[in-house]
C-alpha cells in the first residue's frame, strides 16, 4: 500500500507527457471503438473548472463515455507559478490540434479526435464574416454551446436525440443570453 501513495504521490509530481496522455486515450479509443475526446486545462482555469464540473455531472459523464475516451492535458501552468504541473509537451500539441499558447486562444480548448489521431473537430468556432476563429472555452454563449453540440454530433455519430438534448439543456442551463 506505502508503495502505491508513493508511486501516486510521484505521479503527481510529474505528469505524464502530453503525447503519453494521447497515446494511451488513442489505445483505449481503439479497443473500445471510441473516438478521443482531449482537453487541454489548468488547475487555476475557472472556466476549466467549470467544464469540469459539466463533465462530471453523472447525467452527462454517463453520455460522453459512451462515445469518447476522456483526457486531459495540463497546459499553461506557469501563470499560477506551478509549471511542474504541465504536460510536457503541451503546449507543442495544442498548437498541433489547433490551440493558441499564451492564453489567448480559450482554455479549455476541445479537441475531437478518432483513434488514428484524424482530427475531428476542436473548439475553434468559426465566425461569419471574419477569417479567424475563435475558441469556445467553456461554451456559455448560445453560439458557443451551438458550436459544441456541432462538435459533439461531429465525435459521436451515434448520439442520440434524447442525449444531445440532454447535454445541450444542462449547458443552457447555465448560458448567459
Amino acid at each position: 500500500m506505502m508503495l502505491l501513495v508513493a508511486a501516486s504521490s510521484l505521479a503527481a509530481q510529474d505528469p505524464p507527457s502530453a503525447e503519453r496522455v494521447l497515446a494511451g486515450a488513442r489505445a483505449q479509443a481503439a479497443q473500445q471503438h471510441k473516438n478521443v475526446f482531449l482537453i487541454f486545462t489548468a488547475s487555476w482555469c475557472e472556466p476549466c473548472k467549470q467544464f469540469e464540473t459539466f463533465l462530471e455531472a453523472p447525467e452527462i459523464h454517463s453520455i460522453l463515455e459512451k462515445h469518447f475516451v476522456i483526457a486531459r492535458v495540463s497546459i499553461g501552468e506557469e501563470f499560477a507559478d506551478k509549471p511542474g504541473l504541465n504536460s510536457p509537451g503541451g503546449g507543442k500539441l495544442l498548437v498541433e490540434l489547433g490551440g493558441v499558447t499564451g492564453g489567448e486562444g480559450g482554455i479549455p480548448f476541445i479537441v475531437l479526435l478518432d483513434a488514428k489521431r484524424k482530427l475531428i473537430a476542436n473548439s475553434n468556432r468559426p465566425v461569419k464574416g471574419k477569417a479567424e476563429v475563435e475558441g469556445i472555452g467553456y461554451p456559455t454563449e448560445p453560439e458557443e454551446i451551438d458550436w459544441f453540440m456541432t462538435m459533439l454530433k461531429k465525435g459521436a455519430p451515434l448520439l442520440t436525440k434524447d442525449d444531445a438534448q440532454v447535454v445541450e439543456e444542462w449547458l443552457r442551463k447555465g448560458a448567459r443570453s
